[in-house]
């Protein structure tokens, strides 16, 4: 595969339930997905998780845990993903990129259409993997700054 991107993603939980939102335009439009994006180079994945949080959602990121890493090819390019699980936050999370908002039980997950990259992620979602679930998938090295 060609060209790598490489991203972050939260995982907010609150009440037992994690956010996804909407991708309101472009390529996968009405689409869902957990709240991120790229990291910028220079940037460390927590600082980008920290940054694309408050632009995208306008909260304020101060309890976090890299969670796991995987990659996924698409058609022209791949994108690795690293996902973290977020319990603590200010504000409350709202679209400001567009995108619509909802709050789900890791068990219904399947009420909107995740996408592709994030299929596998809901689904250990689905099975118990959770911020201090120590029965959880196993968690690879946490990424270091480049």
């Amino acid at each position: 595969m060609g060209r790598i991107i490489d991203v972050v993603a939260g995982i907010l939980w609150r009440d037992g339930q994690y956010l996804a939102v909407d991708r309101p335009s472009g390529d996968w439009a009405g689409w869902w997905e957990f709240p991120g994006g790229k990291i910028e180079s220079g940037e460390s994945p927590d600082e980008a998780l920290v940054r694309e949080l408050d632009e995208e959602l306008g909260v304020g990121v101060h309890e976090f845990q890299f969670w796991r890493e995987l990659t996924h090819d698409y058609e022209h390019f791949s994108v690795r993903l690293y996902f973290y699980h977020v319990t603590g936050f200010r504000g409350e999370p709202s679209g400001l990129e567009g995108q619509n908002l909802r709050w789900l039980r890791p068990e219904h997950y399947d009420v909107v259409q995740f996408l592709p990259a994030d299929e596998d992620i809901v689904v250990a979602l689905k099975n118990g993997a959770s911020p201090g679930n120590a029965a959880e998938t196993p968690v690879e090295a946490r990424p270091e700054k480049e």
